[in-house]
């Protein structure tokens, strides 16, 4: 190790190894001071990677749950190592719980990137129906003549559950939704999210976290972590009509899903279901196996897919005869990013690209696909 310790945070993190086929764990260090890393291998006891750093990463990718790629290796940090990153980065770095209300969800991609440019990451997402009872039990109800109305109201349709990351995370957020009451953050706070989505103190477009300690206890609710025997709330797929759209894991940490959303819905679009994944290799490889042998950069492809969270949506259209997945396909334009920008640059590869790997979204391919795409992600990856 470097003599530099005066700033630097420990994780614990993990790493598919696919040619020994084991799961390696490492201390990771990570330097703010000059943006390096280094990984020490905890089962040689060795140094793996000198202190260097990394093309592509940033602080703000740097914390447990996160996915970072490292030469080419997806390091999943999986938690704090010593006392000092833990006490320095828990208490600046706040989890919060948001979710969407049902009448504003038209507007998902309009309110994702109000709170993407706030600073916040999206740590978790995913679309949900939420009972009488977890309404009940979940959504703080003082005013109790109202309690039928609220209930009713939140149950009325799906919400959108989000995990927020972000400095000093639980005040942020009441800045950027602004008071309980739509007719006074109208008044206060103009360019809160309740300003200008919200209607009165009932129907005020979403919900957070009061404190540190209710986002932990709602986290753990409605985001059970993979050790737990809980699922949470269950997804709203409808597995009918429908194309896939997953925004890939680039475009993800580059902070674009909230665009990518609003374009979609703006070009008339209807999100039946979202939900952030973190695909691993295997699944990553059996997803696209199908584009095996026929498109060079599928190695490329599959391992965009496993870099990190990528969100996946079931799409369709309200439009009656409409073949949802030509359509689609034709708003996502075509697979070179390059070529998107000369001949279709409205679509959302050429806006979003990359590469032909790195190119913003997968949609589906063919008629048949857009079911089996959408079932494989809501049916069995979250099902596992």
């Amino acid at each position: 190790m470097s003599a530099d310790y005066s700033d630097r945070y420990v994780f614990e993190a993990e790493w598919y190894d696919k040619i020994a086929s084991l799961l390696k764990k490492f201390y990771l260090y990570y330097f703010p001071s000059d943006n390096t890393i280094e990984l020490f291998d905890l089962k040689t006891r060795k140094t793996f990677l000198k202190r260097t750093r990394c093309e592509g990463i940033k602080a703000d990718d740097i914390y447990v749950g996160a996915v970072v790629t490292i030469f080419s290796r997806n390091m999943k940090i999986t938690s704090y190592a010593d006392t000092y990153t833990k006490n320095k980065l828990q208490t600046h770095m706040e989890k919060v719980f948001v979710f969407l209300k049902p009448d504003v969800l038209d507007k998902m991609g309009e309110i994702l990137k109000m709170i993407l440019n706030y600073d916040f990451q999206i740590t978790n997402m995913k679309m949900m129906k939420l009972t009488p009872d977890e309404v009940t039990e979940h959504y703080p109800m003082k005013d109790t003549d109202n309690k039928t109305c609220i209930i009713n109201y939140l149950t009325s349709g799906p919400v959108v559950a989000l995990e927020l990351l972000g400095k000093h995370g639980v005040a942020r957020w009441k800045e950027l939704a602004g008071p309980k009451d739509s007719n006074e953050a109208c008044s206060t706070a103009r360019s809160s999210l309740r300003a200008c989505y919200g209607k009165d103190e009932i129907h005020n477009a979403v919900y957070g976290s009061e404190n540190v300690e209710r986002a932990t206890q709602e986290l753990q609710y409605f985001f059970p972590d993979a050790k737990s025997k809980t699922k949470g709330p269950k997804n709203t797929a409808t597995l009918q009509d429908c194309t896939c759209c997953i925004i890939k894991p680039h475009a993800v940490q580059a902070k674009l899903a909230g665009a990518i959303i609003d374009d979609i819905q703006k070009a008339g679009y209807t999100i039946n279901a979202v939900q952030q994944f973190h695909v691993n290799h295997v699944n990553a490889e059996e997803f696209l196996e199908i584009y095996k042998g026929v498109l060079p950069e599928y190695n490329a492809m599959v391992t965009e897919l496993h870099s990190g969270p990528c969100v996946v949506m079931e799409v369709s259209r309200k439009d009656e005869g409409q073949n949802v997945i030509a359509d689609f396909r034709n708003l996502c334009g075509p697979r070179d990013p390059e070529i998107a920008r000369q001949i279709r640059p409205g679509t959302l590869r050429a806006k979003y690209g990359k590469t032909k790997a790195q190119n913003a979204v997968h949609c589906s391919d063919l008629p048949e696909d857009g079911v089996l795409e959408v079932e494989y992600f809501f049916k069995i990856l979250d099902g596992l």
